[in-house]
């Protein structure tokens, strides 16, 4: 199986740490290898977006990011905030707490507040998957379906697991053949990578971008 490996990669840099020359050289690498996007912090967005200009790299911004816990309102200024600055994409974190208490309404409302503040730009939905059951997560896939989103996505890669290879079939499974499903977390070689993407993933989060095609190399023309 032939895979454009490099498109399936959000080149992520999304550490509390991370400077402007880093950012400037996630980008540098991003348009050296044809990631598909770059995934940075809100205050980063207008940087990496004049660092890209001209090319095809996306800019993915995150919202509510790590815990998913802030009030609605904060989330939908973040979203706003960064399509102003040029962001093309939006990882928002669900509310885990509330989904977890069975309060669909209140996860459904929020995500449509996201997905109408990202006007009309892709939202991928991270659900955390290692702090939810699987009934928790089934739950989490049709309100992601229902809110107008256009991806699921495992897992910050903040918390006390990534993703696996059980959770992206499950997610896969949950949302069908045609939605867009996100591994993100512990990605860090070409063999997992390569694996997600056989389990049913259709993107792929990391910050290993450049080793997973160093190693892809060897084993296929990516």
């Amino acid at each position: 199986m032939m895979i454009e490996l490099r498109r399936y990669i959000d080149h992520t840099l999304l550490r509390a740490d991370a400077t402007s020359a880093d950012v400037e050289r996630l980008c540098r690498e991003a348009k050296e290898h044809g990631f598909y996007a770059v995934c940075v912090n809100g205050s980063w967005v207008e940087l990496a977006r004049h660092s890209l200009d001209g090319t095809e790299v996306k800019v993915a911004s995150v919202a509510g990011f790590p815990l998913g816990a802030m009030e609605t309102h904060a989330k939908r200024f973040e979203t706003e905030a960064a399509i102003d600055a040029g962001a093309h994409e939006i990882d928002v974190v669900i509310n885990i707490g509330r989904l977890k208490d069975g309060d669909n309404k209140y996860v459904l409302r929020e995500l449509r507040d996201i997905v109408e503040a990202a006007d009309e730009r892709p939202v991928k939905v991270i659900l955390e998957t290692c702090l939810l059951t699987e009934e928790e997560k089934i739950r989490a896939c049709k309100l992601v379906v229902e809110s107008g989103a256009q991806f699921v996505k495992t897992s910050t890669g903040f918390s006390k697991g990534g993703a696996t290879l059980e959770d992206v079939k499950l997610l896969r499974r949950e949302v069908g053949s045609d939605f867009g499903v996100k591994a993100s977390g512990g990605i860090r070689d070409a063999v997992t990578a390569l694996a997600m993407i056989e389990a049913g993933a259709t993107r792929l989060g990391t910050s290993n971008g450049v080793p997973i095609l160093e190693g892809a190399a060897s084993a296929q023309n990516y």
